[in-house]
């Protein structure tokens, strides 16, 4: 069974990744692992200042990541697996990859213009050939009715 790991933000190109790989998934019989990263917080000098930030940003995360899910569930008929992960993007994408064994393929938005964004640039560019897993690069200047002809 196929399982697409969806890295998602709050970008236009991360949701059209996740209708991709939504599409994919459900013409498979596959699944969809979603994956919200809260970045590393700059340290801050006062420890209480530096807790509500992580805790907002983890919270945003969590309501992406929740949001993401009832879409799928609505438009799919998916119950897809949720991780929610602190630190650098490049080692969280790493270790879901080699904590979960079952997934297939990982699916990554690219932004329709300008810096195609650090995760692309990374697995696309310095990694490329080291993932244990087939890349999907999505591009953020698709329409939804490309998605849907291209999944």
């Amino acid at each position: 069974m196929r399982n697409y790991l969806v890295v998602i933000d709050e970008s236009d190109e991360s949701a059209l990744a996740m209708r991709f790989a939504a599409r994919r998934a459900a013409r498979t019989g596959g699944k969809i692992h979603v994956l919200a990263i809260v970045p590393q917080q700059e340290f801050v000098a006062w420890g209480g200042a530096q807790a509500t930030m992580e805790e907002e940003a983890r919270s945003r995360a969590e309501a992406l990541v929740a949001g993401a899910a009832g879409t799928l569930m609505q438009e799919n008929g998916m119950t897809p697996s949720i991780t929610v992960r602190q630190g650098n993007g490049v080692d969280v994408v790493r270790d879901v990859i080699a904590e979960n064994a079952d997934i297939t393929a990982l699916v990554l938005g690219a932004a329709a213009s300008g810096n195609p964004g650090p995760l692309v640039s990374h697995f696309a560019g310095t990694d490329a050939g080291t993932l244990p897993c087939p890349l999907t690069i999505v591009p953020g200047s698709l329409t939804l009715e490309d998605i849907d002809r291209l999944s």
